[in-house]
């Protein structure tokens, strides 16, 4: 079976000046991930892998993390396994540097789905997690921004046509036709504290061997109310999965006015990139053949 690798790095109005750093960078995550699936990997490996790669690059605010109305990072992530069905996540965790990857202990090491807050934190000491500084996490360039706008409502309506929404994410199919997903995000900028997106829940992301797997991105509130990733694969029964992206995202903008994008790949490897922001940063990989761009697909 052909193995396939997609990622994206926030569906948003990428500005001129991050367009290039953002490319490189679903770039470099997709090859990171996609050499896992070429050696034999499991797609649960490659998408934590991708979704690491992206975590690390302080051009999306997974690392570059956004700040609440606080001033403080609180990031969020999800990883979910299509052959089980098994799921973890973690939200509002702070001096974290790979949530992803402890959404995978919770999911793995724990008989629950989701920690939060104090108590993912306190899981993640418990497991030996290498914590950092919270202001590693936070770029100047975010800091800077955070000072200037410090309205939630406006930072809902501006951002995405003047500021940054960096989630990012992965979806994969490995040899062994088993699909799976992986989101992290540092949310929205001037958020309440404690406020929670679509992407560690499971409609912001969705993995089911015998459906495909997806990852949202966007304005999380509007993700939620549509429940977006089951939606886009309910469609995909009866339609490609570039229809069934575009119906989803469409109902969505018609429905609740909520703009956003996604990546889908279907047990067969067939897949997508589409949204209905000015931009979204994202690459694949198939047949060792690379695609990227900043436009849909």
């Amino acid at each position: 079976m052909s193995v396939v690798l997609v990622v994206h790095g926030g569906a948003w109005a990428i500005p001129d000046e991050l367009a290039k750093a953002s490319v490189d960078g679903v770039k470099t995550a997709a090859r990171e991930g996609f050499s896992v699936l070429k050696r034999g990997g499991s797609a649960l490996d490659a998408v934590e892998v991708a979704v690491r790669s992206m975590e690390d690059n302080t051009v999306f605010n997974a690392h570059g993390g956004t700040l609440n109305t606080d001033g403080e990072v609180e990031l969020d992530a999800f990883i979910m396994d299509g052959q089980t069905l098994a799921s973890g996540a973690v939200s509002s965790v702070k001096n974290i540097a790979n949530p992803v990857s402890l959404a995978r202990a919770v999911m793995e090491k724990t008989s629950h789905m989701m920690l939060t807050s104090r108590g993912a934190n306190l899981f993640a000491e418990s497991i030996g997690t290498a914590m950092i500084p919270t202001e590693t996490l936070v770029t100047e360039y975010e800091r800077k921004e955070w000072k200037k706008h410090k309205d939630y409502m406006t930072g809902v309506m501006e951002d995405f046509s003047t500021r940054a929404h960096d989630t990012v994410g992965a979806v994969a199919l490995d040899s062994a036709g088993n699909v799976a997903c992986a989101t992290s995000t540092g949310g929205i900028r001037n958020k309440m504290v404690g406020r929670v997106g679509d992407s560690p829940i499971i409609c912001g992301g969705y993995a089911d061997n015998f459906s495909g797997a997806v990852s949202c991105t966007g304005h999380g509130e509007s993700i939620l109310k549509v429940t977006l990733a089951r939606l886009i694969l309910s469609k995909m029964e009866q339609k490609s999965v570039t229809e069934a992206l575009q119906m989803s995202l469409q109902h969505m903008g018609d429905r609740v006015q909520g703009a956003g994008g996604a990546i889908v790949v279907s047990p067969s490897g067939h897949w997508a990139a589409t949204f209905t922001t000015e931009r979204m940063a994202w690459a694949a990989v198939e047949h060792d053949v690379l695609w990227y761009g900043l436009e849909p697909l």
